[in-house]
């Protein structure tokens, strides 16, 4: 977005505010190396919100709260909330807060490993991420910013049924935990993926949520990305992937695979496998496991 023209200001924690304030934000990508020098905060109360203004929410599940709680104290009531993010639960919380809320449908292959570092392993387009109001509809801001997003080199519509490709990408990241605690290559990950997806299947059914088909994803996914090798980064696994690399100490598996148990346990339907891998991946964060602790077969001998 800053490089398309748009003012940004950045909203970080820790050593990686450290890195963006001493270094800037580093952005690799296979078109090459840049460094952006961009204003950054250390929170949402940091800043002096305007009309205007649209905060982006890019944290995970379990840190949204955190992130709203001190936007609402600040920011005009109508500043539109874009929650790009996954799961589906994040837009819900936000529209407590605010009454401009859009979802956005997350396609971005990217990692972020060290401090003051976003590796985009897509060119040239980054990512998908089309949005609509929640919980539907089409607005004027939501064109507006969809046309914003395209003129930084994404790929984005506005929908008036995001919800429904939000919880396609939510069965898509299901696989994330066991990913993570197995490995991107393991051998028979597929099979885990795979069940824990017809549980999903099932509980989405019976709570009659309608789900873009992989059909519909998979026709909007075509030509969309172009992954091509960025010089000295090897791309490794998904987003809590990278959280067990990171040693952050907590994982946003509440907020994916416990949406699946929360819907099982309210329309009566079972959920052993992402129940298991929910709880695992919580105790390996807290443990600050690393990757690659547990194999596929191993997990499903444990599975009720």
């Amino acid at each position: 977005m800053a490089l398309a023209g748009h003012e940004v200001v950045l909203v970080a924690r820790g050593a990686h505010l450290d890195a963006i304030r001493r270094d800037g934000l580093a952005l690799h990508s296979p078109e090459g190396r840049r460094t952006l020098r961009l204003p950054a905060v250390g929170a949402v109360d940091a800043h002096e919100w305007r009309a205007g203004d649209v905060a982006v929410l890019a944290v995970k599940g379990m840190d949204t709260d955190g992130v709203l709680r001190p936007l609402a104290a600040v920011a005009p009531p109508e500043t539109p909330v874009l929650c790009l993010q996954n799961g589906v639960a994040n837009e819900r919380a936000a529209l407590r807060q605010f009454a401009n809320v859009y979802g956005v449908h997350v396609i971005l292959p990217a990692t972020h490993l060290a401090p003051g570092v976003v590796v985009a392993h897509s060119a040239p387009t980054p990512g998908g991420l089309d949005l609509g109001p929640y919980p539907g509809g089409v607005d004027e801001t939501a064109r507006t910013l969809a046309a914003g997003l395209r003129e930084a080199g994404f790929a984005s519509e506005a929908r008036a049924d995001i919800m429904r490709w939000k919880y396609a990408k939510l069965l898509m990241n299901l696989g994330n935990a066991i990913q993570a605690l197995c490995g991107p290559d393991a051998d028979g990950i597929d099979k885990v993926d795979a069940l824990l997806r017809a549980e999903a299947t099932a509980v989405l059914d019976a709570a009659g949520i309608d789900v873009a088909s992989p059909a519909e994803d998979a026709a909007r996914r075509a030509g969309l990305l172009t992954i091509k090798p960025v010089d000295g980064t090897a791309r490794g696994g998904g987003s809590t992937w990278q959280s067990l690399t990171r040693g952050t100490g907590s994982v946003e598996a509440d907020y994916l695979n416990g949406e699946i148990v929360l819907l099982g346990r309210l329309h009566g339907v079972p959920t052993p496998a992402n129940e298991l891998v929910r709880r695992i991946v919580n105790r390996a964060a807290r443990d600050q496991a690393r990757p690659g602790a547990l194999t596929p077969d191993a997990f499903l001998a444990m599975v009720p």
